[in-house]
């Protein structure tokens, strides 16, 4: 039976895959802002961190000591957490959520061809521009 095994064990000790999901978000924060706003990385570990990465900023736009606190505990980098809570905040601050998109390849990866996807931040559109409609 299946009783509260949820999620994908990648292969990896319960130590070894809270330690790669803390190293994926902490180096999508750290590329927020810069021309690359994206890792490229297989569809399985792009699915599961894109949850911890969202509660992340939602820690981020509350703004609380204790969230703070919190996302410390989580990522283990003052640093990255200070941008998170400056930068991101700013951006994402009105948006209810869905801020990283998962944008799939057709690429595989030499050894074991998995998929291969572009995991990053949403880019915002300017909302002020009327669409423009071919006919």
């Amino acid at each position: 039976m299946r009783h509260r095994k949820r999620g994908r064990h990648l292969g990896r000790t319960p130590a070894h895959r809270k330690a790669l999901y803390r190293n994926i978000i902490r180096s999508l924060v750290e590329r927020f802002g810069t021309e690359k706003e994206y890792i490229f990385t297989t569809k399985e570990k792009a699915q599961e961190v894109r949850s911890l990465a969202e509660k992340c900023v939602t820690l981020a736009k509350k703004g609380s000591l204790h969230d703070r606190r919190r996302a410390i505990s989580l990522l283990r980098h003052k640093d990255t957490v200070a941008k998170l809570f400056s930068e991101v905040k700013d951006r994402y601050g009105s948006r209810p959520g869905g801020f990283l998109r998962i944008l799939k390849t057709d690429k595989r990866r030499l050894g074991d061809a998995s998929k291969m996807v572009y995991f990053g931040w949403v880019q915002d559109r300017d909302t002020n521009v009327a669409p423009v409609r071919k006919d």
